[in-house]
């Protein structure tokens, strides 16, 4: 019998209960390490290239390209990550890809060419992609055996490790060199996944076979639990697309559309992930009180207000408001569509969610870019509040669908 299936009866009751409590609160904190560990190197990452560009000697086409290399590495390892973690259990694979990231973000810094530069991204892309979905994987099981709507958490943890590396990492930019920055963010990582590692190891993940995940949720054939996995996948791309699309656009749109000062421009992806954490953190006492289909649902529409509000006010504060309620509605979408495809096929059915979600990562911005240039960038920004709205109608839609193993 797994590890956590164990830990799950003994948690019930009887003499290991104290034990089996106390096992689970250390996963949960190591794997929030990891969770806050991916959203720091990520972050640590991004605000260095500007500083890896000009050393390389890019144009702008050029970067582009090898930036292609992050999105390429994840989206192929995402789609094999789910098989290892069957073959090897999610805590091994997350401890693993965890020191490949942590080995990988400092090559970047020690490339002088654009080829060069969209190759090593590519190694570190596939990190990117692993860890995401073997941590994500780890979650679910987790989540299961404390019977408890925590996933909001972990990817809480996710964002506050990226505004920790994006803010650390813009306080070092004018006096540390890109190399010496990206370096200590690989001892960081490593010291992090030598401290957190060792529990997630001692604590093998289950590992269950896909038809003991399906009945146990409830759900039918595997063709149907396919359908289900692609519907939350879809779900999250909702989510993942807005997100893109603010970190790329939300600040032009104020500067120049409404006039803003750059500074204020700059808050305002600032203050949507200020919400966005504020409303994961807070999302496992929402999920106990409204459950996850009303949760998918009032998310959804709060998004959709929220953008629709951002896109089209007329004020920059409106603006920034609708921002806001923009990252409050957002919040915990991805992370219950990413659960819920977990309780319906394991780590494979968190591999497509993944995969789904991080392409609306990437399809976000460059549609934001058309749209513009043929309509306007505030009509472009509305497609945010269609898809978030889009989300709601589908979450409602699949409220009985792969039924989830917490309440």
């Amino acid at each position: 019998m797994p590890l956590l299936n164990k830990v799950r009866t003994a948690t019930s009751g009887g003499s290991g209960g104290d034990t089996a409590a106390h096992s689970l609160s250390r996963l949960r904190l190591a794997l929030t390490l990891f969770f806050a560990l991916d959203g720091f190197l990520f972050a640590g990452w991004v605000v260095r290239i500007p500083a890896v560009k000009q050393q390389t000697g890019a144009s702008a086409g050029d970067l582009g390209l090898a930036l292609l290399g992050v999105s390429a590495g994840a989206v192929i390892t995402m789609t094999l990550t789910g098989r290892l973690c069957r073959r090897y259990g999610s805590h091994v694979v997350t401890v693993t890809t965890a020191v490949l990231l942590s080995l990988s973000v400092a090559l970047p810094a020690l490339t002088r060419s654009p080829l060069a530069l969209g190759l090593v991204l590519l190694v570190f892309g596939a990190a990117y992609g692993g860890i995401n979905v073997a941590m994500n994987s780890a979650a679910v099981d987790l989540v299961a055996a404390l019977r408890r709507p925590v996933m909001p958490s972990f990817h809480a943890a996710f964002s506050l490790g990226g505004m920790i590396g994006a803010g650390l990492g813009g306080l070092l930019a004018g006096g540390l060199s890109p190399t010496a920055h990206l370096l200590g963010l690989t001892v960081v990582g490593l010291a992090l996944t030598a401290v957190a590692g060792p529990v997630l190891l001692r604590h093998p993940s289950p590992g269950p076979p896909p038809e003991s995940l399906t009945a146990g949720a409830g759900d039918g054939p595997s063709g149907g639990s396919r359908r289900v996995v692609v519907v939350f996948g879809v779900i999250a791309l909702c989510t993942a697309y807005g997100e893109g699309a603010l970190a790329d656009w939300g600040a032009l749109h104020l500067e120049q559309d409404l006039g803003a000062h750059p500074g204020v421009a700059a808050a305002g992806y600032s203050v949507f992930a200020l919400t966005m954490t504020a409303g994961r953190l807070s999302g496992t006492a929402l999920l106990e009180r409204l459950g996850q289909t009303r949760t998918l649902v009032a998310g959804g529409a709060t998004a959709a207000a929220g953008m629709l509000l951002g896109a089209l006010a007329p004020t920059v504060w409106a603006t920034l408001l609708g921002f806001a309620v923009t990252g409050l509605g957002l919040a915990n979408i991805f992370p219950v569509a990413v659960a819920r495809a977990g309780a319906v096929a394991g780590p494979a059915g968190v591999a497509t969610a993944s995969t789904l979600g991080y392409g609306g990562m990437l399809l976000g911005p460059p549609s934001i870019g058309f749209l513009a240039d043929w309509f306007s960038l505030p009509v472009a920004l509305t497609t945010v509040a269609a898809l978030a709205a889009g989300a709601a109608v589908m979450g409602y839609w699949a409220r009985n669908a792969g039924a989830p193993r917490v309440s």
